[in-house]
């Protein structure tokens, strides 16, 4: 149980820190809005991904290249919603 959690944390982190990399919006986060981020990027991403069948949803037992992609996408169009709302720079 711990380990997941564990593990939880460093994927939301990993998956939040590209998405930032990644997404011209760029909102300054810290380690722990970088893991939310992450972490609701891939709750948004395997949404949308099981709306148009693309991999397997939510499913936390199916982890592959592909969830990492997908995670990462939810993780752009969550900052892209929160740039609607909040101060961003622009680099």
């Amino acid at each position: 149980m711990i380990w997941t959690i564990i593990l939880w944390i460093i994927i939301g982190f990993i998956v939040g820190w590209l998405a930032k990399l990644i997404s011209p919006n760029k909102i300054s986060t810290g380690f722990w809005g970088t893991t939310l981020l992450g972490i609701v990027g891939s709750v948004v991403g395997g949404w949308l991904g099981s709306l148009i069948n693309v991999g397997d949803g939510a499913a936390p037992d199916n982890f592959n290249f592909w969830s990492i992609i997908i995670a990462i996408v939810g993780g752009i169009v969550v900052l892209w919603i929160l740039s609607l709302f909040g101060k961003t720079r622009k680099k």
